[in-house]
């Protein structure tokens, strides 16, 4: 049996002469089907951000931003929560003290309810100023620092139901 040289550009094989027929034949489907498997994921992938950018589109359409959810109707009620990541230094002096803190808030606004197909809208925090947020503040607080560093540290979720996630890092100065 004599042994030759399979040369496919990248890939070089030696192989029994009866067997290069066979190797190149397999080579070449497992090419197929990566690439092919490929321009599915990628057909996919861009079907998937045109449905996201529809949804977006729709969302904010004839969305103001300056009318509560539910204006006219009932309270709208927001949840909050914090979680305290560092606390100090207290001024016994001043009679002041500082946290590090993120500050969550939720609700519901019935005008941000979608359909598509994710179930949470991850968003970036230029999209907070284009929707209604509460006026919420920290009572007796003396100030209170929105943390920035690099970008604002903020998170935004819209979940299909409508509900709205909202949480900033902040350093409220009591």
């Amino acid at each position: 049996m004599e042994i030759i040289t399979v040369d496919h550009g990248f890939l070089t094989v030696e192989c029994l002469r009866g067997m290069a027929f066979v190797f190149t034949c397999f080579f070449l489907s497992c090419v197929s089907n990566v690439w092919g498997n490929h321009a599915k994921s990628t057909d996919t992938e861009n079907i998937y951000l045109d449905n996201i950018t529809r949804v977006l589109d729709r969302l904010l359409d004839g969305y103001d931003n300056r009318l509560r959810p539910g204006f006219g109707g009932p309270v709208t009620e927001v949840k909050t929560d914090i979680f305290v990541t560092s606390f100090g230094p207290v001024s016994d002096v001043e009679m002041e003290y500082t946290m590090d803190v993120f500050f969550r808030q939720t609700w519901i606004d019935e005008r941000l309810k979608f359909e598509g197909p994710i179930e949470i809208l991850r968003l970036n925090n230029l999209m907070v100023s284009k929707i209604w947020t509460p006026d919420t503040f920290f009572r007796n607080g003396k100030r209170s620092i929105s943390h920035n560093m690099t970008t604002p540290n903020k998170l935004f979720r819209i979940m299909q139901n409508g509900t709205i996630l909202y949480t900033m890092r902040c350093l409220p100065h009591e």
